[in-house]
């Protein structure tokens, strides 16, 4: 266990604060760093994105791994975080601006790591846990190679050959971008520029601040800590005002007042535009919450059974055929072309998976469901493992739920069990604590992982790309639809039962759930896009459609006729886009791939469409 580990381990046991303050102290410069990248380098961006890291550090800690690589972790965090600060539209031109820019720019100084700093993080998450784990190591937490060889459980020659091997690797996904920086260069740009020193202090307010609030258990973080700097700064000026007052009673204090206004009135702006940006963020969670909650008990319902595959409309665009040397026999891995592999990742629960997803091997799944019960993934392909008993799989929710206690995706699937057993009261319960939650599929970490694995046994990078993405399943899509036809049938009970007020609270449910799909992101492929749509659709289908619907000024008609655009606008990409699949080079294919987890699969297609159009 690492020192970072024993610290970790003692506040999670002891609820040591000082413990926490040295993990803080730690760890600052490297999501500071990371933060102020991915923000464009504002400070003050920067810092807020650092607290919010650090109080989800604080608050998660007890369900962490014991032998979490806890920069790893917290690296991973503080670019969910900053992309959740930044608005999409604009990190993404940047980052395609700053690409562009590093095609004319061969400088290794500040000036370059500025040009790949859009890029570096996303780059990072794109390797695999040991990579990520090895750079993170080396560059950001700065240890020597007999450190990170020790960290890995290896010897310092291992740790060598493992670092520079995940910088090659990084250096391949930063030249797919655009960069032009060799290997070597970009070695020495990390190594002497990759960390930037926190502002002095921040510590100390970082660690005052996540460990109140993990204590407190309040979603106020951000407003505190502008809270904590307002009451210094009124104190300090305060206090110039009392000294001020001997020398020059009249002027001083006019003066020290205008200051105090125009500093109050820049803190209210800061906050004004928080506020915004959270409202910005939480439209569809503010529409949930003012409705009222569904009454209980529910009334009766009619509960249909999930149907065995997707509707052929929502099937179209999924493309089969992504590779042509793969149509129709996407090979599965023998047990010996994993057994590297999961020798090289320890079989920590991610390999374990991948390892089980590549091979479908039953007893690879069983083994991470017994060694790693706790582990968020884990719960989440036990959910749809074969052979479970009613109760197994109850107890696999559960789990699931705990562990993912912050991803709606838990709920969502419990309440479809609730309502297929017959239990509509804990399914409606459960559909409301989805409300306000973050959504994560685990898509995009399943796909790395499979990816990884195919490598690990000797396929070449386009093959394994291609591979990982056609044999990648994908449960969810069917269950959260039959669960939207669940939720629109409670409706109708609701209305047929004469409460109104719940059935629009209940439709409201369903539209939030659909849109959780049918808003792209990275990784999301555009199937799971069209069942969002679709879901969505089915709930506004059944509401008023001249009733508003959102905060824009928007109609229900006006939503359903922007469905209905997005949905004809992705169907003719698609059809664009599926007889290129066999013209596309290799190199083509992994540029595809790459964009697709990076944009989206929508966004992925567009740019084969455009690039093959022009020829």
């Amino acid at each position: 266990m690492t020192d970072s580990q024993q610290l970790l381990a003692d506040y999670v046991r002891n609820g040591s604060d000082e413990a926490f303050r040295e993990l803080v102290t730690r760890y600052l410069a490297l999501v500071y760093s990371t933060a102020l990248r991915l923000v464009g380098g504002d400070t003050h961006r920067a810092e807020d994105v650092a607290q919010t890291v650090f109080v989800d550090l604080a608050r998660k800690a007890c369900t962490l791994p014991a032998d979490v690589m806890l920069g790893g972790w917290l690296h991973r965090d503080t670019c969910f975080v900053a992309s959740k600060t930044m608005r999409s539209e604009r990190r993404r031109q940047s980052r395609e601006r700053q690409a562009v820019e590093m095609n004319s720019s061969q400088d290794h100084s500040e000036l370059a790591l500025m040009h790949v700093a859009p890029l570096l993080d996303e780059a990072i998450n794109r390797l695999g846990a040991e990579d990520r784990t090895a750079i993170l190591l080396r560059f950001f937490e700065q240890r020597d190679l007999r450190s990170v060889g020790n960290a890995l459980g290896s010897t310092e020659d291992a740790a060598r050959m493992r670092v520079n091997r995940a910088l090659e690797k990084l250096h391949s996904l930063l030249t797919h971008r655009g960069v032009t920086l060799s290997a070597a260069a970009l070695g020495t740009v990390l190594t002497a520029e990759a960390v930037t020193a926190a502002p002095v202090g921040l510590a100390v307010t970082i660690s005052s601040v996540a460990l109140a609030s993990a204590a407190t258990g309040t979603g106020t973080t951000l407003t505190f800590l502008k809270a904590i700097t307002m009451t210094k700064f009124q104190a300090g000026i305060i206090g110039a005002i009392v000294v001020a007052s001997v020398l020059a009673p009249l002027v001083i204090e006019h003066q020290a007042q205008v200051r105090l206004h125009e500093e109050n009135q820049s803190l209210h702006q800061q906050i004004a535009q928080l506020e915004a940006d959270n409202k910005h963020l939480s439209s569809r969670i503010i529409q949930v919450k003012s409705a009222l909650a569904p009454r209980l008990p529910a009334p009766p319902m009619q509960v249909t059974n999930p149907p065995s595959a997707l509707a052929a409309e929502d099937s179209q665009p999924t493309n089969t055929n992504l590779y042509a040397r793969f149509k129709d026999k996407a090979p599965k891995l023998t047990a010996e072309q994993v057994e590297s592999y999961l020798k090289a990742n320890r079989r920590n629960a991610a390999s374990l998976l991948a390892a089980y997803r590549t091979t479908a091997d039953p007893a690879l799944l069983k083994e991470a469901m017994e060694k790693y019960p706790d582990d968020p993934q884990v719960a989440f392909e036990a959910v749809f493992a074969k052979d479970l008993s009613p109760e197994q799989q109850r107890q696999w929710l559960a789990a699931f739920e705990q562990a993912a206690s912050d991803n709606a995706l838990a709920n969502y699937l419990s309440a479809l069990n609730y309502f297929k057993s017959g239990q509509i009261d804990q399914g409606v319960q459960e559909l409301t604590a989805a409300s306000g939650k973050q959504f994560n599929d685990y898509t995009l970490n399943r796909y790395q992982e499979d990816e990884e694995a195919y490598l690990a046994a000797g396929y070449s990078q386009a093959d394994a790309k291609a591979i990982a993405s056609m044999q990648l399943v994908v449960p969810q899509f069917a269950q959260l639809k039959q669960l939207g036809r669940d939720t629109v049938d409670l409706a109708n009970a609701y209305s047929q039962a004469g409460d109104t007020t719940s059935a629009q609270a209940v439709l409201q449910m369903a539209a939030n759930m659909g849109q959780s799909y049918a808003n792209p992101s990275a990784g999301e492929q555009l199937l799971g896009q069209l069942v969002g749509m679709a879901v969505e659709n089915m709930a506004l289908n059944a509401m008023n459609p001249n009733s508003p619907y959102g905060s824009n000024g928007q109609t229900v008609q006006d939503r359903l006729n922007q469905l209905a655009q997005q949905k004809a606008a992705i169907q003719q990409i698609n059809q664009q886009f599926t007889p290129l699949q066999q013209t596309m080079s290799d190199q083509d294919w992994i540029n595809y791939t790459d964009r697709r987890m990076l944009f989206g699969e929508a966004a992925a297609e567009q740019w084969i469409v455009s690039k093959y159009g022009q020829q």
